[in-house]
């Protein structure tokens, strides 16, 4: 029998730039940006804020999210380079993902125009809260290993490649939840949902925690709930929803970027011994009955019976790798290429030891020797969750 598979809580229509350094560079020198000045936490209100930003991330190879005071700021940006519009957000691109399998599955939306009809699949049944048509970009930002922008006293060379999200969403900042949402659980096998990271008024927030569990109490005892953890613009607000939410989802999903918000630091990811201790510290912030961390080298589900999840967690592993290597598009034959490649020798080195530590209590799957002159980093944590879903599904 089909399984329902119901995904939130949001979509997005996003610009992704074709990374150029030519044109940073010129940017640097129209608004003379220094090194000092380099800061990806600052605030975002104007587009020299947003390079300033985005130099930072680059810098240090890492990826994040973060808000920025007007979508006129990314349609600026996004002006100046080429651009892709593509369809965005957690459960989107997770049906996408799922969709090259052949595995349908139900989106709700809290925005919608003709991009998002035009560039949903015909299997992805959709429903949502919006009223009328809108459209507010997220500017992606993606860069490969090596990108460099050199110019006055700036030399930075990304030490790895990956993806930066500015966004303005009035619609996914309120993250108001359809009516129809209850009636559509109540046949549901697995529950998918993320997107109150870019809620940033408490009360609003308050709110929709309220109306989701509402909405949760329709769900079948049976269901599986899958919650995808992301970089909240607030970071306070993460730990009310993880205090709002904890007693009614099964596994809890993040990634490294996450994990580190939560530990206020650094994590090693290839310190078998410090990474022990890391997940258990974590696990004490975020008591889930699963834990699941994705990362790029290994990921690992701990707490309670977590061998039940290892197939979807190599599943998981195996989807955001073939959209790495092959990028949109990719097909059912590409997962199967992918699903034979061996494993990394880092990440199986770490997976063993975490392994052996851990015991009954987590199970470890090494990422694969992924080898391409042009990584996709954008969606690869979205992707990630196809993977996991449809492997529950399977």
């Amino acid at each position: 029998m089909t399984k329902k598979l119901m995904l939130g809580l949001g979509g997005t229509v996003d610009y992704e730039i074709r990374w150029d350094s030519a044109v940073l560079e010129s940017l640097v020198a129209q608004y003379s940006v220094t090194a000092a000045e380099l800061d990806a936490r600052l605030p975002i209100t104007s587009e020299r804020d947003l390079l300033v930003a985005l130099l930072a991330f680059v810098r240090d190879g890492v990826g994040g999210e973060r808000f920025v005071a007007s979508s006129d700021i990314v349609e600026q940006f996004a002006a100046r380079f080429s651009t892709e519009i593509t369809l965005g957000g957690t459960c989107v691109r997770a049906a996408i993902a799922m969709e090259a399998l052949n595995i349908p599955a139900t989106v709700h939306l809290v925005s919608i125009d003709d991009n998002v009809r035009r560039l949903l699949p015909e299997s992805t049944r959709y429903i949502s809260s919006a009223q009328e048509d809108s459209l507010d970009p997220h500017l992606i930002v993606q860069f490969g290993e090596g990108a460099s922008v050199v110019a006055g006293d700036i030399a930075i060379r990304s030490p790895h490649p990956n993806r930066v999200i500015f966004t303005n969403d009035p619609p996914n900042r309120e993250l108001r939840l359809s009516d129809e949402l209850g009636a559509e659980l109540s046949n549901t096998d697995v529950f998918m949902f993320s997107g109150f990271n870019v809620i940033q008024e408490p009360g609003v927030l308050t709110q929709r925690l309220t109306s989701i569990r509402r909405h949760m109490n329709h769900l079948p005892d049976s269901a599986i709930v899958f919650y995808e953890d992301a970089g909240y613009h607030v970071p306070e607000l993460s730990i009310r929803v993880r205090d709002a939410l904890i007693d009614i989802i099964d596994v809890y999903s993040m990634n490294e970027d996450e994990m580190q918000a939560y530990l206020g630091r650094r994590v090693e990811l290839l310190d078998a011994h410090q990474l022990h201790l890391d997940l258990v510290q974590l696990h004490a912030l975020i008591p889930a009955r699963v834990l699941v961390v994705h990362t790029k080298y290994w990921s690992i589900a701990l707490g309670d019976r977590p061998h039940n999840y290892a197939h979807a967690l190599r599943g998981g592993v195996v989807m955001a790798s073939t959209r790495y290597v092959y990028g949109d598009g990719f097909t059912a034959a590409d997962y199967a290429r992918v699903e034979a490649f061996p494993t990394s020798t880092a990440g199986t080195a770490v997976a063993l030891e975490l392994a052996a530590t851990f015991g009954a209590s987590a199970v470890t799957v090494p990422g694969l020797q992924l080898d391409t002159l042009t990584p996709t980093t954008i969606g690869l944590g979205d992707t990630f969750v196809g993977g996991f879903v449809a492997a529950l599904a399977r």
